[in-house]
């Protein structure tokens, strides 16, 4: 069977699906639109995406090509910690201090500021696509003194020694990554999942005083917890919104289908757009 992933070899949700689904084929899209189309087109029967990263906020291409453009329900959710190394040409490793240029992504270098800062002051930084890409490029010029943010993955995948481990300035960075599938399904996942989550698109019927605060309390009354709201625009207009809300449980027969109808009273638009488990990479289980 195979999956898809946001490529190329080497990133974060590449080692995040080696993680959760190693027996299955994984095939890297470069774009995230790439990744979903193979799915509605059946080149493949499963992909994964980034959907929210701890620091830099939500990755707003997934939820608005989900919304607007590819409409497939959400089926799992893989939370996988970020780990950012410093990797070099094996040639270079005992020398990495005089390392001139950095390259990887520029959420990366941004997340090793304080490393950077105190290690590498001298070296210049050239912002790439992705992790990979960088430790791709580094490994093609081992006469270069050049250097790659990125992953144990990307390292094992290009090449490359790690001449700092764990560069990043927190620890606490995480990023979840969605499992989008045809139609709804049981994952083909061995372990046990960690918990599950219920995704809501919910749009306004119009903007009025309290109309917020009414959504929120179809929820609050039922004491359904909401682990996550959050707005985009509507593409209908200027001040146009669209929520999307996760609740901290599986699709019931009661709770949630009342939410939605007490909502859909209101003039609202809900579109469920998945109930699904998700799973918790631990840093032993990354490469």
């Amino acid at each position: 069977m195979k999956i898809g992933y946001l490529g190329p070899k080497g990133t974060f949700t590449h080692a995040a699906v080696e993680a959760v689904f190693p027996h299955m084929e994984s095939i890297p899209y470069h774009t995230i639109p790439q990744c979903m189309d193979a799915v509605r087109d059946g080149d493949v029967p499963f992909a994964v995406v980034p959907l929210e990263n701890a620091l830099e906020g939500s990755v707003n291409l997934t939820i608005d090509y989900l919304i607007h453009e590819c409409n497939l329900p959400i089926v799992g959710e893989i939370i996988a910690p970020i780990e950012q190394h410093l990797l070099v040409h094996p040639s270079h490793l005992d020398d990495w201090k005089h390392i001139k240029c950095i390259y990887s992504h520029s959420h990366a270098i941004a997340q090793c500021h304080k490393f950077l800062h105190r290690h590498l002051k001298h070296a210049t930084y050239e912002y790439v696509t992705s992790t990979s890409a960088a430790a791709k490029y580094v490994s093609e010029r081992p006469e270069e003194k050049i250097a790659a943010i990125g992953n144990r993955l990307a390292a094992k995948q290009y090449g490359l020694a790690i001449a700092k481990e764990n560069i990043h300035d927190y620890d606490y960075n995480h990023t979840r990554f969605i499992v989008l599938h045809r139609e709804r399904c049981t994952l083909p996942v061995g372990e046990k999942e960690d918990g599950f989550k219920t995704t809501l698109m919910v749009m306004l019927p119009k903007d009025q005083a309290g109309a917020l605060h009414q959504v929120l309390s179809a929820f609050a009354w039922r004491k359904l917890n909401l682990t996550k709201i959050e707005s985009r625009p509507a593409k209908t207009g200027l001040g146009n919104y669209f929520f999307i809300i996760d609740i901290d449980q599986k699709m019931d027969d009661v709770l949630i289908p009342g939410a939605i109808a007490e909502l859909e009273a209101l003039g609202c638009t809900v579109q469920v757009l998945g109930s699904y488990p998700y799973y918790t990479v631990k840093k032993t289980s990354l490469v």
